[in-house]
């Protein structure tokens, strides 16, 4: 029996315990009446925009679990495109009067936009940008401000690539000559006690080091001298010292010239004329304060340096410019931790917080100490979970360490979450005990067999562990939760293209070679095949217009080679049913945004860009070399060229761009990650978006690429039982395939030759 059909015949009397057991935080109906929602509710109606309704139950959730009922986190998972940053800027306002000072944690491209929402929603706001090189002045700033108080909301963005990133340092250490073994010898000593500095020659002597061989072993990490003074103590100084990264500015007129030249329409003869006309120290202040003067300045006889559309233009990447004097590094979360008061902080926000969900990452380690720094930690996500139960293990330790420690999910003496992560694992997702049997022929009087069991993970998340985890802490809303008449419809489709017979005929005959060939070397127990052979097989109809040659990863060995089948000028039938949606697009009035995941060594996008543009449409290629910071301003110059469709791989636009005007998107490929997917799937529809929004697959019938289409669609499946959906069996939860997409896909391959 279908779990929908279940919920359907038995719902009323299931729903009716589920109240009564576990009693809505937040109710609408109820809280209206309450002190606690008036008063919040007049500060959202103070802001300078106003939420909707249901993004406003969110905010109202959100702090009421926070500040009512004192819990250290909260979670927001909601649809892309449902408004998160409105949402969190919103709930930052509400809680002000008890939690000032919010800091916020975004993807560096997002660092500006962030400004940006903030200073039009929040009346007053002040806002630091914490993600140049001067963020360590800024929070010398703020550590010298301490103990003045302000009425002025204030937030601090900071870049979750600056978030982690240290100071740059080198060895030190000075040369001295000493005798050995009748020799002079220049060796390697300390700087403060003069003390050389010895190694182990391997026979339990150590000896001098030569400077050469101190530059090597100093190197790698920041020692200090434990040779011992007179005084018999370790003399303990540093034997390394900071240095500044990248190239000194000669001067400040230097500085502000670099500044000018980084802004549209302004080259080296216009900025040399600026300065020479308003001077360095005009110009530099007024980029420091990043204020709008700059646009309106006025020559000798009043009248405007820059013309309506130079300044529309330099508006705009103004809003994504910070001009920076101070130069110098210091990993800003060590930094809070060191040198401001614990709980300085009131609210954390995390933005794209499942980036954060790797143990050893460096960014995700960095938010988790940023967390215990704040007194409330308020976590943004659109796909809060990719498929496995440890995705959210080590995210939830971060949130709610005390929580985790209550349950039993501990560190070891050494402080290795290891054996936590596996025993939450154990209890909350799915591991698979492999069992391998063979034969074995080396006893000599009888036969035997030898018995091999491994265990690996597999996706699925238990509902006790949402119910533990993912309920008691997480607001969620859904697209549709907003109204149909804030958005247009939303429809995904999947477009099955037929090869060509001489496509599919080479495809079938390098499909069974390899395939023959990866069983043979798993066989031998060589998996190093496993990866060439699937990209292969699922880039090469895609790729087919060059030659293919496949070779062993490790031996270099040749394994197959396949000729091109489309020459330059041909149009393969992908190729073609992409050229057919632009143009029908066009016709109605609507661009296309086509992602493809080849565009690097396998670039496809130069040749889908040359075959566009000779059917008379008008194309741009988003690359990776255009700075993440400045990705919506490209787009926005694009979209005002004029173009009809954009090509980019789906990895540069996944978080935070809203591309409202591309309300077709095709998928080219669909790649293996879920996360990937499910946020570019979303980039156009939005809150804003008027048009209906079409997101097509492509892939070719009878290639692996189906399969992967499939699976993916599996994963997802997976992935929203902890946002809210409801899959239509209950062991869909538990998700029976079981496997990585890589993994499922090589299954599958090896199951058909």
């Amino acid at each position: 029996m279908k779990l929908t059909d279940f919920i359907d015949e038995f719902g009323d009397g299931l729903l009716s315990q589920v109240k009564s057991q576990n009693p809505a935080i937040f109710d609408p109906e109820l809280d209206e009446g309450t002190a606690q929602y008036q008063r919040r509710k007049a500060i959202m109606d103070g802001l300078k925009r106003q939420p909707f309704k249901a993004q406003a139950d969110a905010v109202q959730a959100s702090v009421k679990l926070l500040v009512d009922h004192n819990q250290p986190a909260v979670v927001i998972n909601a649809e892309m495109g449902t408004g998160k940053t409105m949402m969190a800027i919103c709930a930052a306002a509400a809680m002000q009067a008890t939690h000032p000072r919010t800091i916020i944690i975004a993807p560096p491209h997002l660092v500006y936009k962030w400004r940006r929402e903030i200073l039009e929603t929040v009346p007053g706001a002040k806002v630091w940008v914490l993600n140049g090189p001067d963020t360590l002045r800024k929070l010398l700033q703020l550590r010298a401000m301490l103990g003045l108080k302000t009425t002025q909301p204030e937030f601090f963005v900071l870049g979750r690539v600056r978030m982690r990133m240290g100071f740059h340092w080198k060895a030190s250490f000075i040369t001295k000559k000493t005798m050995v073994e009748g020799q002079v010898f220049e060796g390697a000593a300390c700087p403060d006690c003069g003390s050389f500095i010895c190694a182990d020659d391997g026979e339990g002597h150590f000896m001098p080091v030569s400077p050469a061989f101190a530059q090597v072993t100093l190197g790698d990490r920041r020692k200090r001298c434990e040779a011992e003074t007179a005084a018999g103590r370790k003399c303990g100084a540093a034997l390394w010292t900071l240095i500044r990264s990248g190239r000194a500015i000669d001067s400040m007129h230097d500085l502000v010239l670099g500044a000018l030249k980084q802004m549209p329409t302004i080259g080296e003869k216009t900025a040399s004329r600026l300065l020479n006309t308003f001077g360095e120290k005009m110009l530099g202040a007024m980029l420091g304060d990043n204020v709008y003067e700059f646009l309106n300045l006025m020559d000798e006889n009043g009248d405007l340096v820059f013309s309506d559309r130079q300044a529309t233009r330099m508006e705009r990447s103004l809003a994504n410019f910070e001009f920076s004097v101070g130069e110098g590094g210091y990993q800003p979360t060590e930094f809070i931790k060191r040198y401001l008061p614990r709980n300085y902080f009131g609210l954390l926000v995390v933005d794209e917080g499942h980036e954060y969900k790797n143990e050893g990452s460096a960014q995700g380690q960095a938010m988790g100490v940023l967390a215990s720094q704040c007194q409330k930690t308020l976590l943004l996500t659109g796909t809060l979970m990719g498929g496995y139960a440890d995705d959210l293990f080590h995210l939830l330790w971060r949130l709610n360490p005390s929580a985790m420690i209550e349950d039993g999910f501990k560190p070891s003496k050494t402080g290795s979450m290891g054996n936590a992560a596996m025993n939450f694992m154990r209890e909350h997702g799915i591991l698979k005990d492999i069992y391998k049997e063979s034969g074995e022929s080396s006893h000599r009087t009888a036969k035997g067999k030898s018995l091999t069991v491994r265990t690996s993970k597999a996706p699925g998340f238990g509902p006790v562990g949402i119910m533990r985890y993912v309920l008691p802490n997480t607001v969620f809303l859904k697209l549709k939760d907003i109204g149909q008449k804030v958005l247009p419809p939303y429809e995904e489709r999947f477009i099955e293209v037929a090869m060509t017979t001489a496509q599919q005929a080479a495809y079938d005959a390098m499909s069974r070679s390899l395939v023959q060939t990866l069983k043979q070397a798993l066989a031998l127990k060589d998996s190093t095949l496993l990866g060439v052979v699937i990209n292969v097989l699922l880039a090469w109809p895609d790729c087919c217009f060059r030659m293919e040659v496949v070779r062993h990863p490790r031996t270099k060995a040749l394994l197959y080679t396949q000729a091109a089948i489309f020459q330059e000028g041909d149009t393969s039938p992908k190729e073609a049913e992409l050229l057919r949606i632009c143009k029908e697009e066009k016709a109605l009035g609507r661009r296309v945004l086509a992602y493809s995941v080849y565009s690097g060594t396998r670039d496809t996008t130069a040749r889908l860009k040359a075959l566009l543009e000779a059917n008379g449409l008008k194309v741009a290629v988003l690359r990776a070399s255009v700075d993440a910071s400045k990705r919506e301003d490209w787009v926005a110059d694009q979209v005002e060229r004029g173009i009809d469709v954009l090509i980019c791989n789906p990895e540069l636009v996944k978080t935070g761009l809203d591309l409202l005007e591309f309300p077709t998107i095709a998928f080219m490929q669909s790649g293996y990650n879920v996360y990937t997917v499910q946020q570019a799937a979303r980039r156009s529809w939005r809150i804003g978006q008027k048009l209906d929004v079409r997101v097509l697959f492509l892939g070719y019938a009878g290639s692996s690429q189906m399969e992967c289409l499939r699976l993916m669609a599996k994963k997802i499946a997976v992935s929203q039982s902890t946002s809210g959906d409801m899959p239509d069996s209950g062991l869909d939860v538990l998700n029976d395939a079981g496997d990585s997409l890589e993994v499922a896909l090589a299954k599958r391959l090896l199951s058909e030759v």
